[in-house]
């Protein structure tokens, strides 16, 4: 793996963990950090990767957004690190080939709370929260927030969260439909684990193309879906796997996936 400065990533058994590294500052999110993310989501697949854990180092998942002046802080126009940094890399995590499970714990917080959401599945300590915390500085949610939240929660919730500005606790998350997992903090690791495993074990070639699709459904008419959905069926169809899974089938035996 690539020696990087503010993330560690590692690879075993098929599972790449991505880990947020600036625990001094509850992993305060630059856009130079949010850019090594991005390098890594797409570099471990070639190192045998079919999954992903994105954690954070310390007693957060991620605070937000780096406002420390001393370490360069938010320009006025904040709109042109959005544009120049923050905006295409979570489009490139979204758009990712793997399946992504996010393990969070302590803070997920501002823009650390998008990253989180970017992921196909949340895994949460019982001790963590949620936080769109703009509203506190006089800044709107950024980072596709205002586009995940109603989705997953509705608007009347999305609001709350976002015009509040208040925590949301992982439990009340899980009991929204925010999140797929409130866990134990013991917990954590192993369950966020046993979950990758199994997405690692699984066609990758298919749960690319289901994470991609379902991200483009919810804005496409019904058409454009079936559309989108022949188009991905093609594709997954032209995989080992899919040979695999329908010899295995047919044999009345488990399939074993290659990620082809």
């Amino acid at each position: 793996m690539s020696d990087y400065r503010y993330i560690t990533a590692t690879i075993e058994d098929g599972v790449a963990t991505i880990t947020l590294n600036r625990p001094e500052s509850l992993n305060a999110l630059m856009p130079e950090m949010l850019d090594e993310v991005v390098e890594a989501v797409y570099a471990v697949p070639e190192q045998g990767a079919r999954a992903i854990i994105l954690t954070g180092a310390g007693r957060g998942f991620c605070s937000g957004t780096d406002l420390d002046a001393k370490r360069g802080g938010l320009p006025k126009d904040v709109g042109a690190i959005l544009e120049h940094h923050y905006n295409p890399a979570l489009e490139k995590i979204m758009d990712a080939p793997l399946p992504m499970v996010a393990a969070v714990h302590g803070a997920v917080a501002g823009i650390g709370c998008s990253l989180a959401l970017a992921c196909d599945f949340v895994v949460a300590a019982r001790s963590s929260y949620f936080l769109q915390a703009f509203i506190n500085i006089g800044l709107v949610p950024d980072g596709g927030a205002t586009w995940m939240l109603p989705r997953l929660i509705g608007r009347a919730r999305a609001i709350e969260m976002m015009m509040l500005g208040e925590r949301v606790p992982a439990e009340k998350a899980e009991s929204w439909g925010l999140i797929h997992k409130c866990v134990d903090d013991e917990e954590l690791g192993s369950q966020a684990r046993a979950l990758a495993l199994r997405l690692s074990q699984a066609p990758t070639v298919a749960l690319g193309l289901i994470r991609k699709g379902v991200t483009q459904a919810m804005e496409f008419t019904f058409p454009q879906t079936l559309a989108m959905e022949r188009r991905n069926q093609r594709d997954a169809g032209h995989s080992a796997d899919f040979a695999e899974g329908v010899q295995a089938f047919l044999t009345k035996r488990p399939a074993t996936f290659e990620g082809q």
